[in-house]
């Protein structure tokens, strides 16, 4: 009974942030899926069957990440301190944002889709403004806890302008103000602060040792922000009427989607170099593997919608069976490794 109650406290004391990136990353590969169920009808079933096992997994999830917070503060609150950590805190936040599209995308719920705009809006502005917060007065901070991982809040804001932008039409009076302005914060604030951390990022890259084997996987999260950012900036101009000239910002979005085709090639040439010569060991890290690429898939999709290209959504589509593939031997390898309790070791 005591090794009972011993081990379902370490799982409790070391539930790292980063378990939520496995509900963005189903949440956005159910979204991907439904997509391209124009291709082939099925993937609409298994669009719908994916969003009712990513609330399941939401809520196992929030359980213990609460409770975390109430019977072991410290080690919370050493996470969100933590140079390395502290990024995968968002995630929590962005989860709700997914599952708030999902919802309104898959489940056709908008009453409850709200709900988990809204709130996942709170903890995003939070989080985002505290994780920055303490890493700006940090004065422990090195070359060598840099990584793409800091990319993580602003996806987050900028995945608040996606679901966001769906709810502003059906939103009257200062709620609607309220909520343009939150939509427009988030893509501001997104892709400035994403801006300003690729050229930190590339730094590292260029001039500094390799990113460590456990942290390999999120060189892919670089297409996170490209993605969201794409779907983002299109939903809203889609969905705001005071913009009377769409196709600049249609261009744009086709360049940044160029951008991230580039950076999907780097990614999978890097992932082959670390498998090859340094490495690659499963971790939490794998699941960076899963939302970035689902949103640049999903982006695909958006892009080909607007100028008609057939190879675009074929990019895609293709694109669409590596992220399928990632998706489920991590899965895999999560349950097996969950099952014999190495995530809740302790790091």
């Amino acid at each position: 009974m005591l090794e009972a109650c011993e081990s379902k406290c370490d799982i409790i004391k070391n539930f790292i942030p980063s378990w939520f990136a496995a509900v963005m990353g189903t949440g956005i590969l159910a979204i991907s899926s439904m997509m391209y169920s124009s291709y082939i009808p099925a993937l609409n079933n298994i669009a719908i069957i994916l969003f009712y096992f990513n609330i399941l997994m939401f809520f196992a999830f929030i359980i213990p990440w609460t409770l975390r917070w109430i019977m072991y503060p410290k080690n919370a609150f050493a996470d969100l301190k933590h140079p390395i950590l502290s990024s995968f805190y968002p995630t929590v936040a962005v989860a709700m944002l997914v599952l708030a599209s999902d919802f309104i995308s898959i489940g056709h719920n908008m009453f409850i889709g709200e709900i988990f705009w809204g709130i996942g809006v709170i903890g995003m502005i939070i989080f985002s403004t505290v994780v920055t917060f303490y890493m700006f007065k940090s004065e422990h901070i090195k070359l060598d806890h840099v990584n793409p991982g800091w990319y993580i809040p602003p996806v987050g804001l900028l995945v608040m302008a996606i679901a966001g932008s769906l709810i502003m039409p059906h939103t009257t009076g200062l709620i609607h103000e309220l909520v343009v302005l939150v939509n427009y914060y988030g893509l501001g604030a997104g892709i400035f602060a994403y801006l300003a951390l690729l050229a930190v990022v590339m730094y590292r890259f260029i001039l500094h040792n390799p990113l460590p084997s456990a942290l390999a996987p999120t060189i892919w999260i670089n297409l996170g922000p490209i993605g969201a950012g794409i779907i983002a900036l299109l939903n809203l101009v889609n969905n705001s009427p005071f913009v009377s000239v769409k196709e600049p910002f249609y261009i744009f979005s086709f360049l940044f989607w160029g951008f991230g085709l580039w950076w999907a090639v780097m990614a999978i040439i890097m992932t082959i170099y670390y498998i090859k010569n340094l490495k690659l060991p499963y971790g939490m890290p794998w699941w960076a593997f899963i939302f970035p690429l689902g949103a640049y898939v999903a982006s695909s999709h958006m892009i080909y919608g607007i100028f008609q290209y057939n190879i675009i959504d074929y990019v895609g589509f293709g694109l669409y069976w590596l992220l399928f593939g990632l998706w489920a031997i991590t899965l895999v390898k999560t349950a097996i490794a969950t099952y014999h309790g190495y995530p809740f070791k302790g790091h």
